[in-house]
């Protein structure tokens, strides 16, 4: 199976949005620092995500996104397939044409595999995945970088503003 960059960095996105939901609403901006991911890129999947109505968009000062529904609603399975993200194990893309234009000998055996996985991650909410003691130790290292480099560009600018006056 071959889940690309797309699907981990959709489903690396919404857990993080997932994770500090309680905060209000989240801007791109924070989960591109947090998970390294590039904003243009967040960008282009939150478009599918909002489409999709797992995510909705928050204007204005403090705005940013939020889940459509609760963590406990949205599955990974879901958020793979609303950026278009294939997770097909066969050669031929599930038509069946993988040998000269007929099905090869072991179709069967990976097109179940491609079913068995959906249905596990369908089986799979952000909520349990936040529940995972080791995403919350993740997330927590994550927040004190990213509060740790907030606190260091102030210091900065405190400094350069000390030294211009």
């Amino acid at each position: 199976m071959k889940l690309t960059t797309k699907g981990r960095y959709a489903v690396t996105a919404m857990l993080d949005l997932a994770l500090h939901a309680a905060q209000g609403p989240v801007s791109l901006a924070d989960i591109s620092a947090r998970q390294e991911i590039s904003l243009s890129y967040l960008e282009q999947l939150f478009s599918r995500l909002r489409r999709q109505k797992l995510v909705v968009s928050v204007r204005g000062p403090g705005g940013g996104y939020r889940l459509s529904r609760s963590a406990d609603e949205v599955f990974v399975a879901e958020v793979v397939d609303a950026v278009s993200e294939s997770l097909d194990t066969t050669r031929c893309g599930n038509k069946g044409d993988c040998q000269n234009g007929e099905k090869c000998l072991t179709h069967h055996l990976w097109s179940d595999l491609s079913d068995q996985i959906h249905q596990f991650l369908s089986e799979i909410s952000l909520g349990d995945l936040m529940r995972k003691h080791e995403i919350r130790q993740v997330a927590d290292r994550q927040n004190r970088k990213q509060s740790d480099e907030s606190a260091d560009a102030i210091n900065t600018q405190r400094l350069t503003d000390q030294a211009t006056a």
